[in-house]
């Protein structure tokens, strides 16, 4: 019996588009039970103050915060993780190999935060949202890739996993440097000094990596009460964990992350009682700039760059790969999902502003994701008609 619940459990976890099923799963279910009568004691739940045992020590005292600032700060130590491995020994770890991906997602961030203030120009707190449209969820994009099968060539997915993961370097320093707020020095500079210390066990060789969990704890509760956003002390752990640990961690967080962090994620973050109309969610500059900087920035912004940097003979599509596929990729780049519903918690504090932001989210990333599937799909029957 207990072979037969366990079996499919494995069997769904270990398939590429588990994490984006479930995390879609989420997404439904949690606007579902928002807009129910239950609504607003599932509101009630994610925003109830926790009384802590120690009421001196400053940690998120709300579950939302605590998802938001605890929780997701051991995502971005995975993240942190996979971006160490591959610029060591991964698709990064040449100038070669590199060069293009990283082109192409300079392009993926720029031309969609560009677009967003084109439409926000003149309002300093709209404004404020230009790096929601920056990133790419990889999660969702690799998910809705996988489903093409073998009508998606293996370079394209070995490609946007790269682009994903210097995208997500690109969200994790707009997070630092533009989304923090009032510093306080004296935490800052404590948790400098226990990454000097982090720093000095990596070079020493030190391989017990739970003395580096330990002192990653520290590292977070400084930066949660430094001003500067605390999911930043997983991205600065993961660089000092020794290289020889990275694959047993990343084996270790890979699940506990996708399946059951990343939906607490979407469960918290998408708990949103959409008004009656949409109309001013709709007509809001917030709205358009988040959505066309997704859906047409993205991909625009990936292919343009890459095709300059071709064409100039900085760097070349990988072998199996054309520029058909390379739109289609961008295309899908355009799922923002998790790190921009993630960024427009620190943009805005309105609530009102919050919920324009995330329903604009939610609708891009489904049509990016639509509009990249169909037309791989089609790119690919296309090409097979010619064959025959």
């Amino acid at each position: 019996m207990r072979q037969i619940i366990i079996s499919p459990i494995r069997e769904f976890i270990t398939d590429s588009r588990a994490v984006g099923i479930t995390l879609i799963v989420c997404t439904i279910v949690s606007l579902i039970i928002s807009n129910s009568g239950a609504g607003e004691n599932y509101l009630a739940f994610w925003n109830m103050e926790l009384h802590m045992p120690a009421p001196n020590v400053e940690i998120p005292h709300t579950p939302l915060h605590l998802v938001n600032d605890f929780l997701m700060a051991v995502f971005f130590l995975l993240v942190g993780i996979e971006i160490k491995r591959e610029l060591l020994v991964g698709e990064l770890s040449s100038v070669k190999k590199s060069m293009l991906p990283i082109i192409a997602a300079i392009g993926g961030m720029a031309i969609p935060a560009l677009i967003y203030l084109a439409w926000t120009t003149g309002n300093p707190v709209f404004s404020r949202g230009w790096g929601i449209p920056m990133a790419t969820d990889i999660a969702f994009s690799l998910g809705v890739l996988s489903m093409l099968g073998k009508r998606a060539p293996f370079t394209v997915r070995v490609f946007l996993m790269a682009l994903a993961i210097i995208d997500d370097l690109g969200g994790i320093l707009t997070i630092a440097i533009f989304y923090a707020e009032e510093i306080n020095w004296t935490y800052l500079f404590m948790g400098g000094g226990i990454m000097f210390v982090l720093t000095m066990l990596n070079l020493l060789k030190v391989k017990r990596y739970y003395i580096y969990m330990i002192l990653g704890l520290l590292l977070w509760y400084m930066f949660f009460n430094s001003g500067v956003h605390a999911t930043i002390a997983g991205v600065l752990l993961a660089f000092t964990i020794p290289l020889h640990k990275i694959e047993d961690l990343i084996h270790s967080l890979h699940d506990p992350v996708n399946f059951i962090i990343l939906p607490i994620f979407a469960l918290a973050n998408t708990a949103i009682i959409l008004p009656d109309t949409y109309g001013h969610i709709f007509s809001s500059v917030v709205h358009h700039g988040i959505f066309t900087g997704l859906v047409l920035g993205k991909p625009l912004g990936i292919f343009l760059f890459s095709w300059i940097a071709i064409k100039l003979g900085i760097s070349s599509l990988p072998k199996g790969m054309n520029y058909k596929h390379l739109l289609g990729m961008g295309m899908i780049a355009g799922i923002g999902f998790t790190i921009s519903i993630f960024m427009s918690t620190l943009a805005f504090g309105i609530e009102e502003m919050q919920t324009t932001a995330k329903v604009a989210i939610i609708g891009a990333s489904v049509a990016a994701g639509l509009l990249g599937f169909l037309y791989l799909k089609f790119l690919n029957k296309r090409e097979v008609k010619k064959v025959v």
